[in-house]
């Protein structure tokens, strides 16, 4: 140091490099060479960087009085965050440079007045945005807002836009309301306006604005303000955007304003730019807080509404009937039914649940639906039945409704649908005949419709109390071709003509035959008589005159035996007619010339019609019988009742009451006795 205070001849810089090296950290004796030597640039790096002294920088600054130094002494004060003394040391060196770094710095600490002179003397050195940006901003923050109004109105390069951004986000509204009244930037003027409390303002500077944000907001500002005049008209102009409706109706429900919200959206929909969601939403709300009225809304506007929209509204709220209405207009038939029959005591009314029913396109429900009348509306069953009759499984109904216990209930509907020969519906209908002891319905049911367990039922019944009953059973084995267990039947309750009309059915000739010998048996001569006359393409002629005249039965088996005697004596004469036409036949052919001869002779005409007359013979008289076409089966075939005839033998003609009468008084049989003509065209 001594050296350094006396020599004078050398080379100082060089001297100070090498002290300041990290072999001898002479820092003192290189600042004292600096100084010495007028290096005040280089004194004060080394006071900054190697001593780290600022006051002693500060002091000797202040002495050396240079621009350079001053700028390294703010720049190190900077460093330190001393932005006050850092500006004031940028200000004495009028260095302009590092503006971002003092900015920066100023704004973390918010000296914004001593930034302030700072930028004033920096935007006389350089041009740039950034700088006339931060002196508005810095007026702002100090709330000089006349001198900020009076730089922004001259010349200037300040991004206005961002630095009203910025104060807006800062809550610096008056100032905001300033730079982007200057712009003009309307609708973040509206955003100022509502924030100050000025709302008509704000109403005026949206309306310029005109975008659905900037009204949003200002909507907004007013309901929280309770301004409902100003809400209302900005409402009107974000209700018609159904992107920001919901929004909307979400700030006015928080605030509980239901009443100004029904109102504001009542009114929009007149307006010409109502659009579906703005009817959905009302009906919402009217679902919410007036359900009183949606009813009537919805009839009005059904076809003006997100109908499904609505419909969730209505069930979340319990509005049954107006859910069903709904439904039914969006032709979602299945989920009204539905509705009807989960929430029935508010949604259902028969006429319009039948309605409904018959354009379900769901099989299901009609079942549900059917279990539904049954707990509920048992004797409106039939109703509904009648008509969904043509979309239902009818035999599922039925069994349905048997597993329940209910069939009673529904027999008109099964009489109505019975026409359809339905096995299920058969049974369940002659079950409650046979309950309820209806043999005349029962009769009727079985003979018009026999898809039913036939055999089953007279099982059932042959057994039953009643006679009419019993009698039902016979008929069914007889339709069965079960005719001996039907005939049994029959003789147990002494139905003596039914056993006869089922010997008839039956085509059997034992049966018949049978029939006839118990009668014989239980010496029931009128009986006897009408069997023969019923069943007489089944008895041999034989079997009923031996029968006869074993028993003394000569008088009832002879208007039987007259019948069989003429139709024999007609068959012959026909077959005479024949024999004799066929010989003229041969006899012309033979006069004809012709050198044909036969090979054989022709048979005897007397032999060849007594072989004929064999072929021709009664059942009773061949090995293997045929019965006689078109037999006496009419009981009116006959002719009219004789006085003085059996009563157990209706329609017996007059010869057989007087054989005299049929047999005439020639007694020849080439004469031809008077007779009448039988069923089948066979003459008696």
């Amino acid at each position: 140091m001594d050296y350094i205070n006396r020599l004078n001849n050398y080379d100082g810089p060089e001297i100070a490099k090498i002290a300041l090296g990290e072999q001898y950290q002479l820092y003192e004796e290189a600042f004292t060479i600096y100084k010495k030597f007028n290096l005040n640039s280089d004194a004060v790096d080394t006071l900054l960087m190697n001593l780290e002294s600022l006051d002693r920088a500060g002091e000797f600054a202040a002495r050396a009085n240079e621009p350079e130094v001053w700028s390294k002494l703010g720049k190190a004060q900077l460093v330190q965050n001393l932005v006050s003394q850092a500006i004031d040391s940028y200000l004495k060196a009028q260095e302009a440079g590092d503006y971002k770094d003092v900015i920066q710095a100023a704004e973390r600490e918010e000296t914004y007045e001593d930034l302030v002179k700072y930028l004033q003397m920096a935007r006389q050195k350089t041009k740039d945005q950034i700088i006339d940006s931060e002196l508005v901003y810095a007026f702002a923050k100090c709330d000089n807002l006349g001198e900020m109004e009076e730089f922004i109105s001259g010349t200037n390069t300040a991004n206005v836009q961002a630095v009203g951004d910025r104060l807006f986000d800062e809550g610096h509204f008056k100032a905001a309301k300033i730079l982007f009244q200057s712009i003009p930037n309307n609708a973040k003027l509206a955003s100022c306006h509502v924030h100050l409390g000025e709302f008509s303002q704000a109403v005026e500077a949206a309306r310029k604005a005109n975008n659905p944000k900037t009204w949003k907001e200002v909507n907004f500002a007013c309901v929280a303000a309770k301004e409902f005049r100003c809400a209302q008209i900005a409402g009107m102009n974000i209700i018609v955007h159904p992107d920001h409706l919901e929004e909307l109706i979400l700030h006015y429900e928080k605030g509980g304003y239901f009443e100004e919200l029904i109102q504001l959206l009542d009114s929009g929909i007149g307006g010409e730019r109502a659009h579906v969601g703005l009817y959905t939403e009302l009906g919402i709300l009217y679902a919410k807080y007036k359900p009183e009225k949606l009813m009537d809304f919805c009839k009005l506007n059904a076809s003006r509404m997100n109908i499904p929209k609505i419909i969730r509204g209505c069930e979340r709220h319990c509005l049954w009937p107006e859910a069903v209405f709904l439904y039914t207009a969006y032709d979602e038939y299945d989920a009204a039914a539905n509705t009807m029959i989960l929430h029935s005591p508010s949604a259902w009314t028969h006429d319009q649940f039948v309605s409904v029913m018959q354009k379900v396109s769901n099989s299901e429900l009609f079942y549900r639906a059917i279990s539904f009348y049954l707990e509920m509306y048992p004797l409106l069953l039939n109703g509904l039945l009648t008509a969904v009759a043509n979309k239902v499984d009818h035999a599922r109904v039925v069994q349905q409704i048997r597993k329940l216990g209910h069939l009673p209930l529904i027999i008109p509907y099964m009489k109505q649908v019975q026409q359809h020969n339905i096995k299920e519906v058969n049974d369940a209908l002659n079950d409650l005949y046979v309950d309820g002891e209806d043999h005349e319905s029962l009769r009727q049911s079985i003979e018009e419709y026999d898809n039913f367990d036939q055999l089953a039922l007279a099982q059932r019944v042959e057994k039953h109390d009643l006679l009419e009953m019993r009698r039902i059973a016979c008929l069914l084995y007889r339709k069965n071709k079960r005719f001996k267990q039907s005939i049994e039947l029959s003789k147990i309750d002494r139905l003596y003509q039914d056993a006869m009309e089922t010997a008839r059915d039956s085509g059997n000739q034992e049966l018949a035959e049978s029939l006839l010998k118990y009668f014989v048996e239980i010496q029931d001569r009128d009986c006897f008589a009408s069997c023969l006359y019923v069943c007489y393409d089944l008895i041999r002629p034989d079997i009923a005159l031996e029968l006869a005249w074993r028993n003394r039965f000569m008088d009832q088996v002879m208007p039987y035996m007259i019948q069989i005697v003429r139709e024999y004596t007609y068959r012959v004469d026909a077959l005479d007619k024949k024999i004799e036409h066929k010989e003229e036949e041969e006899q012309k052919e033979k006069s004809a010339p012709n050198d044909y001869v036969p090979d054989f002779m022709p048979m005897n005409p007397m032999l060849q019609g007594m072989g004929q007359l064999a072929l021709m013979a009664p059942p009773g008289m061949m090995s293997n019988p045929n019965p006689l076409s078109g037999g006496m089966t009419n009981p009116g075939g006959f002719g009219t009742m004789q006085p003085g005839m059996p009563p157990s033998m209706p329609n017996m003609p007059a010869a057989a009451a007087n054989p005299g009468m049929a047999m005439g008084t020639t007694g020849g049989m080439g004469m031809q006795p008077q007779f009448q003509t039988m069923p089948g065209g066979r003459p008696f």
